[in-house]
């Protein structure tokens, strides 16, 4: 009777997961399988840097039809597929996990992150849509503590966190700020959470 009652509390929380309708593009299998753990939603794996033709083509149908969100390794292989793919679909949508939430053992990928960092990752996705006017300065960095402190890096860290936009030093920081459809509101509220 117990293992029927757990087998269908099993079955109510895969039913309940969030659907997410674009297509979430991941590095490989075990990011799949981590993915399918905390949302429902179809993957596309590029293995690594050696994108074959079709794969190039499949993200390209899926990003026509339904929109793409890259999810990829929060350390350097990753942020460079991000960066290839990025410069051939910009409009994609682009989730960030922590390098803290995805380091198991020394090893740093998305498949070692519990499902739901993921859910709240994949929540968090930003598309980078803005052109025109930059509204944030290295100015407003520098105010909030982002720059020129002891602690900056640790507060960039953590703002990228509550923002749902990763990891960046100074620069690379007010890129995706200015990139990203981040209001200065959102920004205000973000560095209000992280005190002084």
């Amino acid at each position: 009777m117990k293992a029927q009652l757990q087998k269908k509390e099993k079955t109510k929380q895969k039913m309940e997961k969030l659907k997410i309708k674009e297509a979430i593009i991941v590095e490989g299998r075990d990011d799949t399988i981590a993915v399918n753990r905390a949302v429902d939603g179809l993957t596309i794996e590029t293995h690594g840097f050696g994108i074959k033709k079709e794969t190039w083509q499949l993200i390209e149908k899926a990003c026509n039809q339904q929109g793409i969100i890259i999810f990829t390794d929060p350390d350097y292989s990753g942020e460079e597929i991000r960066r290839r793919i990025t410069a051939k679909f910009p409009e994609a949508g682009q989730a960030f996990l922590p390098r803290a939430q995805a380091t198991k053992k020394g090893d740093i990928g998305i498949e070692n992150a519990e499902p739901e960092d993921i859910l709240e990752a994949l929540k968090k996705a930003r598309c980078t849509v803005r052109d025109g006017e930059n509204i944030f300065s290295e100015a407003d960095l520098f105010q909030a503590g982002l720059t020129g402190r002891e602690d900056s890096r640790q507060r960039r860290e953590n703002l990228g966190r509550i923002l749902g936009i990763g990891y960046g030093n100074g620069r690379a920081l007010l890129n995706k700020l200015n990139k990203f459809s981040i209001s200065r509101e959102d920004f205000a509220e973000a560095v209000k959470e992280l005190g002084e």
